[in-house]
């Protein structure tokens, strides 16, 4: 059977991008393995409509919506392959016959690569967060702390007081200079050199000299990778940025692959979900506009 629209990943930038097409009346396939990147946080925050709902009941909601469209089918599974056909795309799926389909919408998401700090990937999205726009508000202008990972960790240093007394634990990432300094200075920054050898309690982080150091609240600006492997294997072209590498795209989210297009965190540096949703209704609407004006 052809589709329309095959998409990988039916997260939010996914069903997002399934809701135009649907509306439009084209067949489409929502490839998905279950494994949201905010799987771990009890709430979700800045979406309007959804302030402070659970991430799943959001997700939950935006698929019984979307699959109310005869014109949509949903797959839970993992797309392990991808190849280009005389009429667009075939699609190999663990466990499942191949699926092909004129266009292709990758919205897979990305993999957080967190320190090797023991205890610190347990209390991911609880205690241990990326966004302080998502998180920080409910710190209650508590004492937060960031670990650096490079020396891009000053620009997340310098927003947090905003949301409570901020420690930067440069745990050996760099070390900042004379210009740097002041500016941590001006902004009421706390320096801690000594190391970070494990995370305890509710959120105790201990040092290396033995000093434990607790907090309300701490953000880790993790390095990400684009989860799945597909985009790559089809020719995809990447931009690469201090955090990791994402999809290269253009305004309207095509990829450098004619026919293919990328949304949400894969394709947008800095994620959150209302960034997603919203990348995710332009990929489905110049996806279904490519169907009508472009020759494949």
């Amino acid at each position: 059977m052809q589709y329309d629209v095959i998409i990988i990943g039916g997260s939010y930038a996914g069903l997002s991008a399934a809701m135009p097409l649907a509306r439009a009346r084209r067949r489409i396939l929502v490839v998905d393995e279950g494994l949201r990147r905010n799987r771990f946080a009890a709430h979700s925050h800045g979406f309007l409509t959804q302030d402070g709902n659970a991430p799943g009941a959001i997700a939950s909601q935006a698929r019984e919506q979307v699959m109310a469209y005869e014109t949509v089918e949903w797959l839970t599974g993992k797309a392990v392959a991808v190849a280009l056909t005389a009429r667009g795309f075939r699609i190999e799926i663990e466990g499942e016959e191949p699926r092909e389909a004129r266009r292709l919408i990758f919205a897979g998401g990305v993999v957080d690569q967190l320190p090797e700090i023991p205890g610190l990937a347990e209390r991911w999205g609880s205690r241990v967060f990326h966004c302080p726009y998502c998180h920080g508000y409910e710190l209650q202008q508590g004492r937060i702390g960031v670990i650096a990972t490079s020396a891009m960790s000053m620009h997340l240093a310098l927003l947090l007081p905003d949301w409570g007394r901020t420690t930067l634990f440069l745990n050996q990432a760099f070390e900042p200079d004379a210009e740097q300094l002041a500016k941590l200075a001006a902004r009421g920054v706390t320096l801690e050199r000594e190391p970070v050898r494990a995370v305890e309690g509710e959120l105790d982080l201990v040092l290396r000299d033995g000093r434990v150091i607790s907090l309300d609240g701490l953000f880790v600006p993790t390095r990400i990778d684009v989860a799945s492997s597909l985009p790559e294997s089809l020719g995809c072209e990447f931009d690469e940025g201090f955090y990791g590498r994402i999809i290269r795209t253009d305004a309207m989210k095509a990829t450098s692959v004619k026919g293919v297009y990328a949304c949400g965190d894969a394709a947008r540096m800095g994620g959150s979900v209302p960034l997603a949703v919203g990348d995710g209704t332009l990929a489905g609407a110049a996806a279904h506009q490519s169907l009508i004006f472009d020759s494949h």
